[in-house]
């Protein structure tokens, strides 16, 4: 049977900094609020002109580059976002383009800040048929643009980045499962109300910003990814212990506390980049990974636990040799 492994990371974020600080100036907010709530200092904020992908394109050639192989060698792209350039082509479609790769499949996944996961668990799917050898996953997202400004509920929490793997085929296992899953009875605590088929026109631009029940949402993330990881543990046979480091979705320094101490890991062997970026969606997790890889932390052969939960509601975890 062939298996999955990762053989290379990437990340991209914009150059632009927006700082709690200089938020205040423009919102009823201020860096004592943000930090004692979310643990959040600053986030970063994509140009004009700048594009969902074009930091899928920067994190990918990353990627590439730490697994060594070309982008002419991918047999698909999945890239994961909530945030797409256009309506269509999907974001992977022009991604492809950019890297000046002809053939290969292309397509967009979303599901919110679980999109990396569901992703990923795509991409195995699609190399453990045998039918793709090596596979480029991305999480992108430019949530900045979907962002009302004059919410502190929720401006303050989200910014843009990227992150990417590279998954290639073979015979020894390094992606050992994933579980993605998703309950829509609950889409109105975290949600976007308006869109393409549903009242998008002049009238109805100021609905096009995220909307979010934090409290409720802050209560599910906790449970459901708690509950989640613990269930990937155990049909893996591994406990707390068995983890080298956690990667959790990085959307608040609170939630990941308290979804580490329910699954019994340690802070100090927990990946936390949120302070740095802020929620960036669907690219969080690769965004953390690639960081925890370059700094040196995460190791080859190490056992990563990767977990998200966004909008729908959805979430997902993967369990990971490096």
């Amino acid at each position: 049977m062939k298996f999955s492994r990762i053989v290379g990371t990437g990340s991209y974020l914009p150059e632009k900094v927006l700082s709690n600080e200089e938020l205040s100036k423009s919102v009823d907010t201020s860096d004592e609020w943000i930090r004692e709530r979310t643990g959040i200092r600053q986030r970063h904020i994509v140009a004009d002109g700048q594009y969902t992908s074009d930091l899928a394109l920067n994190a990918s050639l990353q990627a590439l580059d730490a697994a060594g192989i070309h982008a002419d060698d991918l047999d698909l792209i999945v890239l994961a976002t909530s945030t797409p350039d256009v309506v269509f082509p999907s974001t992977a479609s022009i991604l492809q383009e950019k890297l000046n790769v002809r053939g290969c499949g292309a397509f967009d996944v979303q599901a919110v800040c679980a999109g990396f996961a569901y992703a990923l668990s795509v991409a195995d799917q699609f190399i453990k048929a045998g039918t793709c050898q090596n596979v480029l996953v991305i999480g992108a997202e430019t949530f900045s643009r979907i962002l009302d400004w004059t919410d502190r509920t929720t401006c303050v929490l989200f910014g843009d980045g990227a992150g990417a793997v590279v998954l290639t085929g073979g015979d020894k296992a390094g992606l050992h499962s994933t579980h993605i899953h998703a309950d829509g009875r609950f889409q109105d605590l975290l949600h976007v109300p308006t869109g393409v088929s549903k009242q998008y026109n002049e009238m109805f631009k100021a609905q096009t910003a995220v909307q979010m029940n934090g409290q409720k949402v802050f209560k599910w993330a906790v449970r459901e990814m708690s509950a989640l990881a613990i269930k990937t543990l155990e049909e893996n046979g591994l406990n707390a212990d068995d983890v080298d480091w956690m990667v959790p979705h990085q959307a608040n320094f609170r939630i990941i506390e308290a979804v580490a101490s329910k699954v019994g890991v340690p802070m100090e062997r927990v990946v936390v980049t949120v302070q740095d970026h802020g929620n960036t969606s669907a690219a969080s997790v690769p965004l953390a990974l690639d960081t925890a890889v370059r700094d040196g932390r995460v190791q080859p052969g190490d056992k990563i636990l990767l977990e998200a939960f966004g909008g729908g509601f959805t979430w997902g975890s993967a369990l990971i040799t490096m």
